[in-house]
């Protein structure tokens, strides 16, 4: 049974700092049902590979009798559970890496909080529900999936391309084994819960398979299922009050980029767009957890606030941050929180002063973009459209990142394919626009962000 884990992280050989393993050693572990290794096949500067390679002890499996089908006289002697991934190398995973999990690591800590390019394979997974399953699984999470069946039987060879905390992309693993198997090795008991909810804090709640994930961990067993659910949409409500004003998708940058966060100057300076722009009526389209909309609310002159995004999850939060239930009245009537895609038509957005997509368009792929135009600037057509994203370009001025800003982003232009796409937006829809930049302009690849006012 075999796990691998690859980076091109420079330098490469970082991921012994990451997995808190040595490359230039075997590292051999007891575990419950044989014997664990973790070694390196291939560690220098510009590509590291571990792999975990667990060696079931048969005689060990078979005395643990609690996993299907063992109603077959012979399923306990001959089955496939020392060569497929299954919840058996969960287990493994939890023992072996047990600081990755937890996204610690003492020699590197700034490390293992950093997204990193990684790529995982397990050649041989047992998986009811085939490479759709996989799919539907692994891509939500920001993961590029290859899953090829292994002839006509229900295992694949699965591999996973992506930039991620080390942390993230092991719970994620440790997770979704025995729910792609549908199996698991031992008793499920109510403390199985807390296991899956630790292991998915932070993307499991805003899964769109979070229910099937929830039934087949919990080995369909309906109370324990409905009651990680309701846990799940509880714990999403209560965090936000601990969420701060400026917390974003910036927090995954490394912490050389935070002087001043760059959240909260692209908030002033888009909310300086809408001043210039005399607006009183304003859309927050992609409005997430609510940070701009707070501002705005605090500020008199806009009269109609409307935040707009696809999530409920981040609706239920930005309600919670602006108080709504808190406000009076007439503040009340000021405030609007709606569910819906920006790339398709919405007859509630238009006829608006401005909207604001502000560190949106990168979390669709590049395809979407004409929809998304079409919905805003050809349907909603609001005076103003003030839209920023990040510039690619000063990734470089990052120390220690590696890959796109966000493990969510679809793409970062460059400031040239930026106006390019501006320019096409605005002649395509009779806009005029202007492009600047927010944050502190470098004279090689300028500014972190990109903004562009688009005026009809």
């Amino acid at each position: 049974m075999l796990l691998t884990i690859s980076t091109t992280l420079k330098p490469a050989t970082d991921l012994g700092f990451l997995l808190v393993k040595h490359p230039d050693r075997v590292h051999e572990f007891t575990v419950s049902t044989g014997r664990a290794y973790v070694c390196y096949p291939e560690a220098d500067e510009n590509r590291c590979t571990a792999a975990l390679v667990l060696d079931i002890d048969p005689a060990a499996l078979r005395t643990r009798g609690r996993e299907r089908p063992d109603d077959f006289t012979l399923g306990r002697f001959v089955n496939d559970r020392p060569y497929a991934a299954s919840s058996l190398l969960s287990a493994a995973i939890a023992q072996v890496f047990r600081s990755a999990l937890r996204g610690t690591s003492k020699d590197r800590p700034d490390l293992a909080a950093t997204p990193v390019p990684l790529e995982l394979r397990l050649p041989a997974l047992r998986c009811r529900g085939g490479t759709e399953l996989a799919e539907e699984l692994f891509a939500p999470l920001g993961w590029a999936v290859t899953a090829q069946q292994l002839g006509d039987t229900r295992y694949v060879d699965l591999t996973l391309a992506g930039t991620q905390r080390m942390a993230d992309a092991l719970n994620q693993i440790y997770v979704l084994l025995p729910v792609l198997d549908d199996a698991k090795h031992y008793w499920v008991a109510p403390d199985e819960v807390d296991k899956l909810l630790r292991a998915g804090t932070g993307w499991l709640a805003g899964h769109p398979k979070r229910a099937l994930i929830a039934r087949r961990y919990l080995a369909h067993r309906r109370s324990l299922a409905t009651e990680a659910l309701a846990r799940l949409t509880d714990e999403a409500d209560d965090s936000v009050e601990a969420v701060p004003a400026e917390t974003d998708e910036d927090a995954e940058l490394p912490e050389t980029a935070k002087k001043e966060p760059l959240a909260l100057q692209r908030r002033r300076a888009v909310i300086q767009a809408l001043v210039d722009a005399g607006a009183q009526r304003v859309l927050d389209l992609g409005c997430g957890g609510g940070a701009l909309l707070v501002d705005l609310v605090g500020d008199r002159r806009y009269t109609e606030i409307v935040g707009v995004d696809v999530s409920t999850v981040a609706l239920a939060m930005a309600g919670r941050r602006l108080r709504l239930d808190r406000l009076p009245e007439r503040q009340q009537g000021r405030i609007k929180l709606l569910q819906g895609a920006l790339t398709y038509r919405d007859d509630r957005l238009k006829g608006y002063d401005a909207a604001v997509l502000m560190e949106v368009i990168e979390h669709l792929d590049e395809p979407r973009l004409p929809a998304l135009a079409d919905a805003v600037f050809g349907h909603a057509v609001p005076d103003t459209v003030i839209v920023t994203t990040p510039n690619v370009e000063y990734n470089v001025r990052y120390e220690g990142l590696t890959g796109l800003r966000h493990h969510d982003h679809r793409f970062e232009w460059n400031r040239a394919a930026f106006a390019a796409w501006c320019a096409g937006v605005a002649a395509d829809h009779g806009y005029s626009v202007e492009v600047t930049g927010v944050g502190d302009a470098d004279p090689e690849v300028g500014a972190p962000t990109q903004m562009a006012v688009f005026t009809r």
